[in-house]
């Protein structure tokens, strides 16, 4: 009876997992449930794992109940695991969820300004104490010189926004700007991005902003997705 006890606790564990992400996309439930769920899962998980190593130990537990034991202990490891890998790269980055190449002049959103002054993050950028965070952390997060006129490197620029499966909201030519939107993976967390083009030294310089929506912490998504996104422009531009 222990066993299929501990067994069903395991399962639960991965069905809160399993429900997290999906239910929050999808919007089943606020991004505060879904992470909630994630929680849970990690705990439940724990205990199943932590049970079911017990019984394997104790004979009077164990008898014919191994393969119940064994399954629990899999399926409870499968869904501790993703949370706290979570917690533990949370850990090894700052809480910040605002990255920008220029720190002191960040893009500023307008058209997903009223999107962003409604969401929890709001629309201005953290300033200096972000700005500190973010060049320890990742201090490669640069602006990119190209050697294109600006109206060819904004094309450049939007092509890119494309090829990374952005939701482009704005784009604006005589301005050099380009705002967009990007979820997550998993919760589909919404995540927001402005790119500049400006001329610079008979190129362009381009910058870019992405910044999430909620939460304290990225977990490092939104410096990777200036990263991912600025080697896409650099492999198809000639640089300075």
């Amino acid at each position: 009876m222990f066993a299929r006890i501990t067994l069903t606790i395991a399962v639960a564990a991965d069905l809160l997992l399993l429900a997290s992400g999906p239910g929050t996309r999808l919007d089943v439930w606020s991004w505060l449930t879904g992470l909630a769920l994630l929680t849970w899962a990690a705990y439940l998980g724990i205990g199943a794992v932590l049970l079911a190593a017990i019984e394997l130990v104790i004979p009077m537990f164990r008898r014919d109940n191994v393969r119940f034991l064994l399954a629990a202990l899999a399926l409870g490891a499968l869904a501790a695991t993703p949370p706290l890998a979570m917690l533990q790269l949370s850990k090894s980055l700052p809480y910040i969820h605002d990255i920008s190449t220029d720190t002191d002049d960040p893009p500023r959103f307008e058209t997903l300004f009223d999107t962003r002054e409604a969401s929890p993050n709001k629309a201005a950028y953290g300033g200096p104490k972000v700005a500190a965070e973010q060049k320890s952390a990742y201090p490669d997060i640069q602006p990119l010189v190209v050697a294109l006129a600006p109206a060819a490197a904004f094309d450049r620029a939007l092509e890119a926004a494309r090829g990374e499966g952005w939701t482009i909201a704005a784009s604006d030519a005589a301005k050099g700007r380009i705002e967009a939107t990007s979820a997550t993976v998993w919760f589909g967390f919404k995540d927001d991005i402005v790119v500049r083009v400006r001329p610079a030294d008979g190129g362009s310089r381009i910058d870019v902003r992405s910044s999430s929506r909620v939460g304290l912490s990225d977990l490092g998504t939104n410096a990777k997705r200036v990263r991912d996104y600025l080697s896409r422009i650099r492999a198809a531009s000639p640089s300075r």
